[in-house]
Order: C-alpha cells, then sequence, then structure tokens
C-alpha cells in the first residue's frame, strides 16, 4: 500500500559514486569545477562521471574545450590511488582521438605521465604505457616523446617491468625509432633487446626482433649488432620459430644488419642461408619479402652468392608470387645472384 513517507533510498538508477551531472552543455563545466574541489570525495565522483562521458567522441571534444585536460594534469600529482588511477584512465580513453592527442602536446601531459612509471600501482603504471604508446602512433606524437628525453627512461623500464606492460613499451620504442632511432641506441637498447630475443612469450620475442631492425637502421645500429657475438646467431635461431611473425621480423632485422660487410660474413658464419631458404616458402608474404631481402644482401658477398646459386630456381619461382613486393623482391634477388663480373 503507497504511503506518504519519503525514502532515503537513491532510486535504482542512480550510481552513487558518480557525480550528478547538470544538464546539456552545462555538464562538463561543472565536472571540471568539481575536479578542482578540494574534497576528496567530489573529485573521485567527478572523475568517475566523466570517465563514461568521454567515451561518447564528441564528449572528448568537448571536456578539452571547458579546460578538462589541464585539471587531468593537475591530477596526475594527487596524492589519493584512486585519482591517479580514474586520471589515468580518463587519458587513455581520450588519447585514442585526434583532438585528445594534439591536447596531449599541446598541454605537456607527456612529461606528467612520465612520472607516473614509477608508480606503486600497476594499474596506473600499465594506463600511461598505454597513452603513451597511442601517442607514439602518430609521427607529432612520436617526436613529442623524444623531445621529452623518454627514450632511456623506456629503455630503463623495459629491463624490469612486467610483460604486458613490457609490450606496450616495445611499440612505443618501435614508433620513436621511426623518429630517431640514435637516441635508442645511445640508451642502450641493443643489450636489451638481445636479451628479450629468447623471451618465452612470441609477443616480446617477435617485437624485440622488429625493434632490433628499427634500431639497426643506422649505421651504428649495425655496428653495434656485428660487435656483439650473440646477436646475429640469436637472429639465426629465431628464424625456425613456431611463431611465423617473429621469423618474419627476425629475417627484417638480419636484411638491415647484412647491408654492411661485416654483416654479410658474420650472418653466413652463423649458418643463415639455410633457414632463410626455408623462410621463402612460408603462408606469410612479411616472412617471404624479408628473407628474399636478405638472402639478396647475402649474395653481395662472393661466399654467400656461390652458395645460392643452385637456389637460383627456388627463388625464381616467386616471381610470380601472389604479392607484387615478393614477386619484384625475388626478381631483384636472381640478378644479383647471377650477376657476373
Amino acid at each position: 500500500m503507497a504511503t506518504t513517507k519519503i525514502s532515503q533510498s537513491l532510486p535504482p538508477n542512480i550510481d552513487p559514486t558518480n557525480a550528478p551531472l547538470a544538464f546539456g552543455t552545462r555538464a562538463l563545466p561543472k565536472l571540471n569545477r568539481e575536479l578542482q574541489d578540494d574534497s576528496l570525495i567530489t573529485r573521485q565522483r567527478a572523475l568517475m562521471a566523466l570517465c563514461d562521458q568521454v567515451h561518447n567522441p564528441e564528449k572528448v571534444h568537448e571536456s578539452i574545450n571547458v579546460g578538462c585536460m589541464e585539471s587531468l594534469k593537475y591530477l596526475l600529482n594527487d596524492p589519493d590511488n584512486t585519482i591517479r588511477q580514474k586520471t589515468t584512465e580518463v587519458l587513455s580513453i581520450m588519447v585514442t582521438h585526434n583532438v585528445g592527442r594534439t591536447s596531449f602536446l599541446e598541454n605537456g601531459v607527456i612529461n606528467a605521465l612520465s612520472k607516473l612509471f614509477d608508480d606503486q600501482i600497476e594499474i596506473v603504471r600499465r594506463n600511461c604505457h598505454i597513452c603513451i604508446e597511442v601517442l607514439s602512433e602518430i609521427p607529432s606524437g612520436a617526436l613529442g616523446i623524444v623531445d621529452a628525453k623518454l627514450i632511456p627512461k623506456l629503455v630503463e623500464k623495459l629491463k624490469i617491468e612486467l610483460e604486458e606492460m613490457k609490450e606496450l613499451i616495445l611499440d612505443t620504442l618501435h614508433f620513436c625509432m621511426r623518429v630517431d632511432a640514435t637516441s635508442a641506441l645511445n640508451a642502450g637498447l641493443m643489450p636489451v633487446l638481445k636479451d628479450l630475443l629468447t623471451h618465452t612469450s612470441s609477443i616480446i620475442r617477435g617485437a624485440a626482433a622488429r625493434d632490433l631492425m628499427d634500431v639497426t637502421v643506422p649505421l651504428a645500429g649495425k655496428n653495434a649488432a656485428c660487435s656483439d657475438p650473440d646477436i646475429i646467431p640469436s637472429l639465426v635461431k629465431l628464424l625456425t620459430d613456431a611463431n611465423t611473425d617473429v621469423a618474419a621480423r627476425a629475417a627484417g632485422a638480419l636484411m638491415t644488419i647484412t647491408i654492411t660487410t661485416q654483416g654479410k660474413y658474420k650472418a653466413l658464419e652463423s649458418g643463415a642461408i639455410p633457414a632463410l631458404k626455408d623462410l621463402i616458402n612460408s603462408e606469410k608474404s612479411e616472412a617471404r619479402l624479408n628473407a628474399i631481402k636478405a638472402l639478396t644482401t647475402l649474395a653481395e658477398a662472393p661466399r654467400g652468392r656461390a652458395k645460392l646459386l643452385e637456389n637460383v630456381k627456388d627463388i625464381s619461382e616467386h616471381e610470380s608470387d601472389s604479392s607484387k613486393a615478393v614477386a619484384r623482391a625475388a626478381e631483384i634477388a636472381k640478378k644479383v645472384i647471377t650477376w657476373k663480373p
């Protein structure tokens, strides 16, 4: 039976952890003011509500226009664990949008996030690495990370972080090395990648081989790889890895390193040709392409050409490959192998 007594309970569709939203265009300005409130519970509830709002791309743009990015940057230094966690979560959503990445760069959020790489809370560090990785996917973002001098810190974290975050760091370094590979080389990335080539995770092995290809683009990187007695043999071993992606990326790294004469002979001494010959018949076009290109560079050495002359037929069969890039690479490889002075 209905009574006139008013219940003290909230309606069932009200979330008590979220701040109540104002109507229409006043919602986000109100949330932004609450993000700056002195009361901890007010800041927490405002963050919870904002996290729900920014899943809508239109709200991301609107929240940046009302100044939420500046407020979030300030909250990264908050002593409360929940505040830092939800702040980094909101930022990890906003950075997936172009307007969010632009705002990151304009407001100097990169440096503020990097301070949380040492945070005691795992989820906070993870969210920070997600933000930095997504930001690095655009050239201006990668340049911003390099300019912020974050490469040495990322290399250090690559040694000690959890596996999931190592994957994110390797991806970040991959994009950053497209802008500046020398910084990573000078930060000591080469020996770290060498250790990761034997990691139990195929994802990390493959990412390490891919990053090794990136860091050996400069001549200094090629020389550093050749001076280490274990790197080229480790890459040759990965050519027979059960995971095709790992083998393809190992072939790509060898392709880059063997551009130098020293790299050619070290690869030949490590038995690269037999493994590469098997890889040219892989179902994965990337593996076929990288293997053929690596064999082409090895054929530039007289010893390599002599070994490959008997395999010209196998390589020439790929001149009609379904991949145009592989077909073109096979044509070039045939010319190099059959070249006579």
